[in-house]
Order: structure tokens, then sequence, then C-alpha cells
């Protein structure tokens, strides 16, 4: 099932997706279901979709989850996950801008499959992980490059508004064993993966984290980015697929100083 997080006329609701429209949700579906109004929408009438969901608490995010981009980092995967938060206020959705923060000389796109948390989750094993876990969607970690090997930590680096867009929607039924990521840039390919070569899969890193935060319901969980990571400057279009759930694009541009 995929779900949808739109502007219809003003009003901001969820709907389930049903070829070209949208089945209207009565509220939020990770606190009120999947009841609907009865009301349909045509996709190509909605004012915008938005980020499918914007966490309450955290982004929880992976590094080096890819032995190919850790070595292209200079680096080596960790034996255990590499992890680290982005802020709630860095979460923008499909085609909202990327802001390049003046900062920073090299920012970089990530492209990443995200986990979206629909209980609460407090020690899960990886066995049981799937019971708290809503769906997936698209993620751009986006990185400031140079300020991350300058700070000594990623905060920043990975902090900025904007700086992590969320969508198109959210799957709930999707099969990461199953799915490709390939990731453009003005229509260039950049990244072209599998999911299966994670080092640390999804169950491992609900488990994971679960050990260290209670994950709560909205929160999202990145979980890393394949090979071929690179810049983007002013006028570039950044656009991730992953087969299954979609394509995420923004456009960027730069913030005036």
């Amino acid at each position: 099932m995929k779900i949808a997080r739109f502007s219809h006329e003003g009003t901001l609701s969820y709907g389930i997706v049903d070829e070209n429209e949208l089945v209207v949700l009565a509220g939020d579906p990770m606190f009120a279901g999947f009841d609907t109004t009865g009301e349909r929408v045509p996709l190509g009438k909605v004012s915008s979709l938005l980020a499918p969901v914007i966490p309450r608490s955290k982004v929880v995010a992976v590094g080096k989850n890819y032995r190919e981009h850790a070595a292209e980092m200079g680096g080596e995967a960790p034996e255990a996950p590499l992890l680290f938060l982005k802020p709630n206020t860095a979460v923008i959705g499909p085609g909202d801008t990327i802001v390049l923060p003046p900062q920073s000389k090299q920012v970089d796109f990530e492209g990443e499959l995200a986990v979206v948390i629909g209980r609460i989750a407090k020690n899960v094993s990886a066995q049981n992980f799937a019971d708290y876990v809503f769906g997936y969607t698209v993620a751009n970690d986006v990185t400031a490059r140079d300020l991350q090997k300058t700070d000594g930590q990623w905060a920043r680096a990975k902090g900025f508004d904007t700086f992590c867009p969320l969508g198109p929607i959210i799957e709930t039924e999707f099969d990461p064993s199953q799915a490709t990521l390939r990731t453009r840039v003005n229509g260039e390919l950049k990244q072209d993966g599998v999911l299966t070569d994670m080092v640390h899969g999804v169950a491992e890193i609900v488990e994971y984290a679960s050990s260290v935060w209670t994950l709560l319901p909205g929160d999202v969980i990145l979980t890393g980015t394949p090979a071929g990571v690179g810049p983007i400057v002013d006028g570039d279009t950044v656009e991730i697929e992953i087969s299954g759930i979609g394509s995420l694009s923004n456009p960027v541009r730069a913030r005036a100083q």
C-alpha cells in the first residue's frame, strides 16, 4: 500500500495511492489507521505532494553502510552500524528546494532507503523488527562534505535545513531484497546500486538503533548510501529512484550570502 501526504485546496491530508487517484484517509494512518473519508482526489489535481512523514522526534542515519561507498570515502565499513542523527527540521518533501549553505564549498547528494517507524520501539530484536516498521520511502542524506571532514563530527555537515528530502510516498509492503537504487543529477546516472549490498540490513539496524534510543512513531532511519556520491551545485536537479517505491526529485539552489 502506497501512502501519500499531500496538500489540496488548502488542506493537508493523507491518502492511499490508487492508480491515478488518492483515496483520502480520515487522519494520520500511523495513529488513526486506514479509515477513509470516501473522498477521492486525482493525483494531477493536488496542490503538492509533501514529505510523507515529518519525524516528531528524530532522523537516525547510518554511515558507511555500503562497502564501495566506504572505500570511496577512504575507509572501511564498520563492524557495527555507525549511527548519527539529523534534525527533523532538515526534512523537506518532493519538489522542495535543497538550499546550499554559504558555509560549505562542497555539498553532496546521497541516495538512500529510509525506514519509517510505526510503533514505539525499544530493544527490538532483529527477528521482530517488521512489527515496528510502518513502511519505507526514499531519502537524500545531503551532506556538506567539506564540513564533515573539518568538523570532526557530522552534526553540522548533515543537519542544515533542507538536508533531508523524503518522498514521494511511503510503501508499507516493500521488500528491500528485491530493490535497486539509482540517483541521477540533471538526468545523468550517478548511483546504481542494489539494497542487498548493505553491510547491515534493516533488521539489524532497527535492533541496534533501538538499543540506543527509543524510536517513536514517525521517526525515520536512513540506511546508508551506495557508491557514486558526488557534488551538487546551484541549478542542479537530483532524482533518486528506488524500485517499488518511486522517485524523489529536488531542485538545488544556493542560499544568498
